[in-house]
């Protein structure tokens, strides 16, 4: 059996396979890094078989579950510390984490992110390059009158701050609503020595760089990352500058979202950093689309086909996105 230590010493020039398979489907491959269920019930971040597995609930009853599948090409080691559970492959590491609902999450977010930082860099992998952090009750108040998300935010910028100069820097995320409680932390990570890039949006304001108007502390995520010849676009919404627009409008707001993305993932700005160029809309996979109001899906659902490719994967939740006057958000892949 590989080691941890066996794995450092033969990085391998590969990078995660990420799919989403329906409940009962088993991956061909044994090399599992972990399988993230979006289903009607949640469960606390677990090693199932070997393989690190945590259940969101994302879904109702009356809606199919997927699970995400990150998937390595090679030998993998999972283990687990404390509530952490996670799996190396020698060039990435996948953690998840659960903070348990409490009145107040900044602490116990900060200290969660910081059991997470602590253990991705002790063992090699400080480039965190995708998060997603699913928060119960989002944009409802905590016990001290606080936006959920905001409090949340602030212990993840504490966090930020305490490791700055060591997780090396701030990677794509989404921040988004369940149909449950507590908040689920996913991410995965490279070595030091990956070919990283994040990306901001010329259309918007760096996330980090809000006003105070929108919380103490600012979110803590840039709008894409291009690591190892794949492309995390964060979940990305109805969003200029800073400020939301469309309120009330599901039409409007689904257009701006897209061309948000284009402008995103187009040859001017991700062609800093891709030789070959960018991307066109037609070129996403793997894509996540968060609807706030279920009578708003089918209209969104029409439009997504109308710009994405009719091979692409695509999943819709019905869950709050991270401002009461957000209607949509998007994220997805490029492999």
């Amino acid at each position: 059996m590989s080691s941890f230590v066996d794995l450092l010493n033969s990085p391998k020039d590969t990078r995660p396979n990420i799919k989403f398979e329906q409940p009962g489907e088993q991956s061909d491959s044994q090399n599992i890094l972990a399988r993230v269920a979006f289903e009607k019930n949640g469960f606390a971040p677990e090693l199932h078989k070997g393989v690190p597995t945590v259940g969101v609930p994302m879904t109702t009853e009356t809606e199919p579950g997927f699970h995400e599948v990150f998937a390595a090409s090679g030998p993998v080691v999972a283990g687990k510390e404390g509530g952490l559970v996670y799996a190396v492959d020698g060039r990435h590491l996948f953690c998840s984490v659960q903070v348990s609902e409490r009145g107040v999450y900044r602490d116990a977010a900060r200290i969660a992110y910081d059991s997470a930082f602590e253990l991705a860099t002790r063992l090699g992998y400080p480039n965190i390059l995708r998060m997603w952090n699913l928060v119960g009750g989002i944009i409802d108040d905590n016990a001290d009158g606080v936006e959920v998300y905001r409090d949340f935010c602030a212990g993840r910028s504490e966090a930020f701050a305490l490791w700055s100069g060591r997780i090396l820097h701030i990677p794509a995320a989404t921040g988004i609503g369940t149909r449950g409680n507590g908040v689920y932390l996913y991410f995965i990570s490279g070595r030091a020595d990956a070919d990283v890039h994040h990306l901001e949006n010329p259309r918007q304001t760096p996330a980090y760089h809000y006003p105070d108007s929108y919380g103490p502390k600012a979110p803590s995520f840039a709008r894409a990352t291009f690591a190892d010849g794949i492309l995390y676009i964060s979940g990305t919404a109805s969003i200029i500058g800073d400020e939301t627009v469309h309120k009330g409008d599901i039409s409007g707001q689904v257009d701006v979202t897209l061309e948000n993305i284009a402008a995103l993932i187009s040859t001017e700005n991700l062609g800093k950093v891709r030789a070959e160029g960018g991307y066109t809309l037609q070129d996403l996979d793997l894509i996540k689309v968060y609807v706030s109001r279920s009578e708003d899906i089918p209209f969104v659902r029409s439009r997504c086909k109308e710009v994405f490719s009719p091979d692409a994967r695509v999943v819709y939740l019905n869950v709050d996105i991270c401002r009461p006057d957000l209607l949509v958000e998007i994220e997805a892949i490029v492999q």
